[in-house]
């Protein structure tokens, strides 16, 4: 059963009531166009049944929009100004809960089963949207997908190129493009120019929607020695594979090309040409020598 719409002011008529300006070091830029915060909310694909957790509702424009969709909305907001506001403008909707605090801190599974308990009409995984100030996108990212219980789907606003990073084919693939897909489906919805947002930032946006693997891509490797191995071969930027990984493993040369040649891989490739495929093949094939020594990435 949808909820009933819950008419908010708008961002320029919020601020200006509240006497507020975008604080520039939290990365604020408030999304303005209509137009757009429907097709975010849209590309999440709600339901009654599902349980949201929105990171960084700002001043509730698409909180609005979930909350008309979602049997249950979990809003966290680290601006200690906005709560206030937040809590006034979905106070008469039990199903929509501001939380202040900073989601780099928070297990986000938990905190939807605190204030959304399975049960009922509603499911047990969870979803996840976002407008993500762009300084800490690689972070929130990493943060949800390495949970120990991670969402089914993030529909996340980010700065365009980093959109583009993160849905990157072999031949231009980055650690950041690795990091995504090892964990995540990634698909480039649609652009959102630099004027839908207030204030306005220099460059334009995308919405990217993460449809979130039931297991890793390499599923018999350990993250931490697959992430180890993947940031020494984007440790040299444009170096060759063998020279990146004796380097950033410590390894002999050697050592490292029987390892690539055994992963079917030639020495002299680069590792932004690597699949994801490939990139598991080459740590099970360096596996024995590193065993042991195998650090978080």
């Amino acid at each position: 059963m949808s909820k009933p719409s819950q008419k908010v002011p708008s961002v320029f008529q919020i601020l200006r009531r509240y006497g507020l300006e975008p604080k520039r070091s939290l990365g604020q830029n408030f999304l303005i166009d209509e137009s757009h915060l429907a097709r975010i909310a849209g590309a999440a694909e709600l339901t009654p049944q599902d349980r949201v957790l929105e990171i960084g509702p700002g001043l509730g424009v698409l909180t609005r929009h979930l909350a008309e969709q979602a049997g249950c909305v979990v809003a966290v907001e680290l601006d200690d100004r906005l709560i206030p506001i937040l809590q006034e403008l979905f106070g008469e909707q039990p199903h929509v809960h501001i939380v202040h605090g900073d989601i780099l801190e928070l297990d986000p599974a938990q905190l939807v089963d605190q204030a959304c308990p399975p049960g009922g009409s509603l499911g047990e995984g969870y979803k996840v949207v976002a407008n993500l100030p762009y300084y800490i996108t690689s972070a929130v990212l990493r943060h949800l997908l390495e949970a120990p219980r991670p969402p089914e789907r993030i529909v996340v606003l980010v700065q365009r190129e980093v959109a583009q990073r993160m849905v990157a084919r072999p031949g231009d693939m980055s650690l950041l493009a690795v990091s995504v897909q090892f964990y995540a489906r990634p698909r480039l919805l649609h652009r959102v120019p630099a004027g839908a947002f207030h204030p306005r930032p220099k460059v334009d946006s995308a919405v990217v929607r993460l449809d979130v693997r039931p297991e890793p891509a390499a599923p018999d490797v350990e993250p931490a020695l697959f992430f180890r191995v993947v940031r020494a071969g984007f440790g040299k930027k444009r170096k060759q594979l063998i020279n990146s990984l004796s380097a950033g493993l410590g390894l002999d040369r050697e050592s490292v090309r029987a390892a690539l040649e055994a992963a079917g891989i030639d020495p002299r490739r680069r590792a932004e040409t690597l699949s994801l495929e490939e990139w598991g093949r080459l740590v099970r094939a360096l596996a024995p020598m590193l065993q042991g020594g195998s650090p978080a990435h």
